[in-house]
């Protein structure tokens, strides 16, 4: 074994009390953050010694550490004990909730109330999320934390990016609702909400959440997930004289690559980090308009391809309807493409799940217009300060967050919680 990939492991044994476990496996992994960084973890599976019943090869059993390891910050992103057990000895134990804020902020080297909040506490769980100064970011970083009756450690995770103060614009907030009133009013949507106990489709106004850049010069789309690629925008609109008679044939896709102690103790930068040159985007172009014209024919006019991505060793082409309906979840297909043949490989449309909605009963008629809906929500609207990643920019900025938690049924005019719809 790797003397450096011994040490990593001789320190996760002492940190989290793993004398009564035996590892099982280990790999290396590696990942693209949103910064375009790549990033190399140490994943390691305990077993307790105590296991009495044999398991499956793909099944841990009850007590099973499973454990990952950032390799250059030295920092745990996880830590995880099946089914919420534990047979550590003299491993991390708390006794109070400033306890654990103290041992977060040991191993993160994050400060509390500055670069990260408590979001929600439970009977033996702690929920925190991201912050700049205590005010909230987006994409969120989250940390959890879960511990049993006895005070152990049986879960701990990080997820997402806890920036520097580098990539930090720090400002003063100066927005109100009154200066972006209108911008409000726009995200006013009317959509339809399924109601699948009742199979039927209700019409309701409801907000469209977005950010406003705090000097109002420009909005930036809501973002709900923690892990935001860099995603390069195309926003061309496909179209074909012709479609194309030969079949589409599906490959099996690798999803997980073997990564090396060398490729992760060098830091080898992953192939998904690089940009997607020009010729590669029009190549992607080229191919993503062959596969429509193999696999969907008479769509010529009908897609737009948004965005280019590279995850897992692909270039995955995002397109979206020209014309969408006014439907809560909209029709999208991802078509991967393999990054060194340039060659569509793969692909996955929503409309299977979308034409469920099609045997649902039609909302009621429309009997409230969006100027009487805005005016009942109006004073419900939640404008928040919120540091936004911009991906030009290459830094967070400080934005308002439009948002509400209430609609307006269309066909009655009552204003009603989301949580409703």
């Amino acid at each position: 074994m790797d003397e450096r990939t011994q040490e990593l492991i001789d320190l996760t044994k002492n940190k989290f009390g793993l004398w009564d476990y035996s590892l099982e496996r280990y790999s290396y992994n590696r990942s693209v953050n949103s910064f375009n960084e790549t990033v190399y973890t140490l994943s390691m599976e305990w077993f307790p010694n105590l296991v009495l019943e044999p398991v499956d090869e793909d099944e841990n059993p009850d007590g099973t550490a499973v454990i990952e390891i950032n390799i250059h910050s030295r920092k745990f992103q996880s830590a995880i004990f099946v089914m919420g057990q534990t047979f550590a000895k003299n491993g991390v134990t708390f006794a109070s909730k400033n306890d654990i804020i103290k041992w977060i902020e040991q191993e993160t080297g994050l400060r509390y109330e500055q670069q990260f909040q408590l979001r929600k506490e439970e009977e033996g769980e702690l929920h925190f999320s991201e912050c700049i100064d205590g005010v909230d970011v987006s994409p969120s970083g989250m940390i959890e934390v879960n511990y049993n009756q006895e005070g152990k450690l049986t879960l701990f995770s990080v997820h997402g990016h806890f920036p520097s103060e580098e990539r930090v614009k720090l400002e003063r907030y100066t927005l109100s609702f009154e200066k972006i009133e209108d911008i409000a009013k726009e995200q006013l949507k009317l959509l339809e909400f399924p109601f699948f106990d009742q199979q039927r489709l209700v019409a309701a106004y409801a907000v469209e959440e977005i950010y406003v850049r705090n000097d109002q010069t420009s909005t930036i789309p809501f973002e709900p997930i923690v892990d935001v690629k860099g995603y390069l925008k195309i926003d061309k609109p496909l179209t074909w004289d012709k479609p194309l008679k030969t079949t589409f044939e599906r490959k099996e896709m690798k999803w997980h690559e073997e990564v090396t102690a060398e490729q992760a103790f060098s830091n080898e930068p992953s192939p998904d980090s690089l940009p997607i040159t020009e010729a590669e985007q029009e190549k992607c172009v080229r191919v993503v308009r062959d596969f429509l014209r193999q696999e969907y024919p008479n769509d010529s006019g009908i897609w737009i391809i948004k965005t280019l991505h590279r995850e897992n060793g692909y270039i995955h082409a995002i397109l979206r309807a020209t014309e969408q309906d006014s439907r809560v979840f909209q029709r999208k297909v991802n078509i991967m493409i393999d990054s060194k043949s340039l060659q569509a490989v793969n692909y996955m449309d929503n409309q299977m799940m979308l034409k469920m909605f099609d045997e649902f009963e039609i909302p009621e008629k429309v009997v409230i217009s969006k100027e009487e809906a805005f005016e009942k929500l109006k004073g419900k609207y939640e404008l928040t300060p919120c540091y936004v990643y911009d991906f030009d920019q290459k830094q967070y900025v400080l934005c308002g967050k439009i948002d509400c938690q209430f609609g307006v049924n269309a066909a009655t005019g009552d204003v009603v919680g989301l949580e409703e719809l």
